[in-house]
């Protein structure tokens, strides 16, 4: 028998020691187990891949709406104005004569110089009174309400009825004219002097865009925090410091839509000029526009559907580049 030792071997009388554990062999997976759960993450992929097709089923009938009722006259128009096609007459490709005779007709010309000054007339008054009117309306104020209804019943109305309430108002017997000669300042020959006419017409055009543009600005007003008027208050900023330091900059995105807006509507202005200068455009058609020039050629028995077209595509283009010119100016200011 061997001595042991505090600090010696174990000897054979000892405790055995007791075999290591056999590493636990892992389950091979079984072809019978139950399939896990989906990754919530790849069901979400999953889904995402099937969304995008579904707008495109709820937007499918009205793009079909849209491209039978937009698009297909829109390309029409663009081939007959390679076309000498007449109401009532098939045409035949001509090329680009009606463009080339477009430049060489003086009443196009003086088309173009009305609807460019209606343009520079109509608009800056349109960007700026109806936000000086959401500015008013927008305080509460007593009866209030009522006049932010009145502003915007002219949107309401008929254009044609707003057009021959004004010619009759500004005719030359009309109640206009009777007040002013009644006070000594004699008939001012509205309908019938070529600038006033056209002045006349842009008066009408901004008395009615008034309170649709207002809705505008009070919507983009609602938005612009209180704070911030309060804060430049204190440091004793005025109304007007505070008009030009917190609203304009707040709302000059508005604005650069209102511009656009605008600029499109009074560059294809028809009806108050046509209602107040006739068909014939005023005195000499002085104060005819594109729009009502389109119509006097293309319509009638032998209209000239053609010619008509070219001047509508020449229409289209430059209102596309007015509406590029202010989106670009606008990215410029922002960047």
């Amino acid at each position: 028998m061997t001595k042991g030792s505090g600090n010696g071997p174990v000897g054979k009388t000892g405790p055995a020691a007791a075999p290591p554990a056999e590493p636990t062999a892992k389950a091979a997976p079984s072809s019978l187990s139950s399939p896990s759960a989906p990754d919530p993450k790849r069901r979400g992929r999953a889904v995402r891949t099937h969304l995008p097709s579904s707008p495109w089923l709820f937007l499918a009938p009205g793009l079909l709406v849209v491209g039978g009722f937009s698009l297909y006259p829109f390309v029409s128009t663009v081939l007959n104005s390679f076309t000498d096609k007449r109401t009532l007459i098939d045409g035949q490709w001509v090329g680009g004569a009606n463009y080339q005779e477009l430049i060489h007709d003086e009443m196009f010309w003086i088309g173009l110089r009305n609807s460019a000054l209606y343009v520079l007339g109509v608009v800056p008054l349109l960007v700026i009174l109806p936000l000086l009117l959401a500015l008013l309306v927008q305080r509460h104020l007593p009866g209030i309400t009522f006049f932010r209804s009145a502003f915007y019943t002219p949107v309401v109305a008929s254009v044609v009825v707003v057009g021959l309430i004004w010619v009759w108002l500004l005719d030359d017997r009309g109640l206009v004219n009777s007040v002013l000669g009644a006070v000594g300042l004699g008939t001012v020959p509205f309908l019938s002097d070529q600038w006033l006419l056209l002045l006349s017409a842009m008066m009408v055009t901004v008395w009615k865009g008034l309170g649709y543009y207002m809705i505008i600005y009070l919507a983009a007003l609602t938005n612009v925090p209180r704070e911030l008027h309060e804060a430049c208050a204190v440091d004793g900023a005025g109304a007007v410091r505070r008009f030009f330091t917190v609203t304009v900059p707040a709302v000059r995105s508005t604005m650069v839509l209102v511009g656009a807006l605008s600029s499109v509507s009074a560059f294809k202005v028809f009806s108050e000029v046509y209602l107040m200068a006739g068909d014939g455009g005023g005195p000499g058609g002085a104060d005819t526009t594109l729009v009502m020039l389109v119509q006097r050629v293309g319509t009638g028995l032998s209209g000239r559907v053609g010619y008509a077209s070219a001047i509508s595509v020449v229409v289209f283009v430059i209102t596309l580049g007015l509406m590029l010119l202010v989106l670009r100016a606008n990215r410029k200011e922002d960047s």
